[in-house]
């Protein structure tokens, strides 16, 4: 069986992420606790960076998206120490400490298959800058959660806008549900003792996260994916940390950690929730691509209408230099008891659409934005419609957010996540929160009147009782907030 040297701290060696694991069975041992993996930036010389254990060799022509992380003192070949994903012009997805805990200047390669062989790439750009998720609390954050991070390159990337890699959001938690099949990529190690800087891949199943606690860290399912064995038949190892879990397509997770041998479970940050959702803003908004090569407009783009009554406009598209493509429609924003249809629901790009909005007789009077989203195989694009119901008058009511509980008790840096009601307000209404050890995050972020919201919020690490704000804003900028104790024990 060949052992990973996985790790959030790790996994930064493991930032090659998934190198081809070949599958050798081993015997489990439930009642074995194995230490997490440190951070790469601990690992030195030519075992500082691992590949995927028992994988199979795969390259850049197969997944156009892959890139490998170096830094200065990195311990794969060349320098790797992580791997990662491309997502924009100038945007890689990756770990957290791929970022924070590895020291020494980063960069990265692409188009090498084979990072033991100098010279084959096609391509190296330096780091222009990077964000890291607000909640991720520094060096050795890792063992908290929420290590992902976007880094912005200082060069284009080689790669077309239709091979960049699709990242999962707050409305994809399907695709990280026990049970499903994941596809992982890096460079690194090929056990804890063996060779990296091959691009290797592997299958690994996804796990329910509570039977994942075998390691001195706890696995948290919120902001966690579990997956692989417990044997370690096939897993992630250093320098696979950053690489990508995909399932039907759409990352969701980045190699995080793992056992200190590689002969466990791998972990990822998970993608599915409001983690996804940051890093897509910080990516551009939207799943990449986010720009459609295709064109959206309304005529007329404004409307007068009383309650109760309709107003309707043309929705016309124009196909982009990649041909005509069929676009999906939809609206957003509308004001409380309006609803909005198109006739076709669909159209192909050239084509036009009629679009109704129907108000109801309990719809305040006020003027709304109404986006209009259309989305094709080459991204999606929005036009922007502006409703007026009656005079004109914004709406006295504004939403009134709630949180059930309204208090919680943790250990210094626990988690809690009550969850947040909004009722009142109009269209659609976005949460935002300060206090606790960071801002708290919402899952998903934007909801509707009446909707829900799971609050994820960290305690500080001095004990006491602290306050955090949550704070509910409309589409017409009215706000409302409410309060959550959060006890320090």
């Amino acid at each position: 069986m060949r052992k990973r040297h996985l790790a959030a701290a790790v996994t930064l060696a493991l930032a090659a992420v998934t190198v081809a694991i070949t599958t050798s069975a081993g015997a489990a041992q439930p009642d074995r606790i194995s230490i997490a993996a440190n951070p790469t930036a601990d690992l030195r010389g030519p075992d500082a960076s691992a590949q995927i254990v028992n994988g199979t060799k795969t390259t850049v022509k197969e997944n156009p998206f892959i890139i490998a992380g170096m830094r200065v003192g990195g311990g794969g070949p060349q320098g790797q120490s992580c791997t990662a994903s491309v997502v924009g012009k100038r945007k890689i997805i990756t770990a957290a400490h791929c970022m924070i805990d590895a020291v020494g200047d980063k960069s990265y390669i692409y188009g090498d298959d084979d990072l033991n062989s100098p010279g084959d790439e096609t391509f190296r750009t330096k780091v222009a800058s990077f964000k890291t998720h607000p909640n991720y609390t520094g060096n050795g954050g890792w063992k908290t959660g929420w290590d992902v991070a976007v880094v912005t390159t200082a060069d284009d990337l080689p790669v077309p806008e239709a091979q960049w890699a699709k990242v999962a959001g707050s409305g994809d938690t399907a695709l990280s549900a026990p049970g499903k099949s994941a596809l992982s990529l890096g460079y690194g190690k090929t056990s804890s003792s063996g060779g990296s800087g091959e691009l290797r891949k592997t299958t690994l199943p996804i796990n329910d996260p509570s039977g994942c606690n075998v390691f001195d860290i706890k696995v948290n399912g919120d902001l966690m994916v579990c997956s692989g064995y417990n044997d370690g038949r096939t897993a992630n190892c250093s320098g696979d940390s950053g690489g990508p879990l995909i399932v039907d397509g759409v990352i969701i997770g980045v190699s995080s950690w793992g056992s200190s041998k590689c002969d466990r479970y791998s972990i990822f940050g998970r993608l599915t929730n409001a983690m996804g959702d940051w890093a897509k803003t910080e990516i551009g908004g939207g799943t990449p691509p986010t720009d459609g090569t295709f064109a959206v407009a309304l005529s007329p783009a404004t409307g007068k209408v009383d309650a109760g009554k309709y107003v309707s406009t043309s929705v016309t598209t124009k196909a982009g230099d990649q041909g005509a493509e069929k676009l999906e429609l939809s609206a957003s924003g509308m004001p409380t008891g309006a609803t909005a249809t198109f006739q076709p629901t669909s159209v192909n790009s050239g084509d036009v659409a009629k679009l109704t909005l129907q108000t109801s007789a309990t719809t305040p009077n006020g003027t709304y934005k109404v986006t209009v989203t259309a989305k094709g195989t080459s991204g999606s694009k929005t036009a922007e419609y502006t409703l007026t119901v009656g005079g004109g008058t914004p709406p006295t009511d504004g939403p009134k957010p709630s949180v059930s509980p309204n208090a919680g008790t943790v250990g210094p840096g626990g988690y809690v996540n009550p969850t947040v009601t909004v009722t009142g307000g109009t269209g659609t209404i976005k949460l935002t929160g300060t206090g606790g050890l960071s801002a708290p995050s919402f899952s998903p972020p934007t909801i509707k009147p009446g909707g829900t919201s799971r609050m994820t919020v960290a305690g500080p690490y001095q004990r006491g009782t602290y306050k955090v704000t949550i704070t509910a804003t409309d589409s017409a900028g009215k706000t409302g907030t409410t309060e959550y104790t959060i006890t320090v024990r």
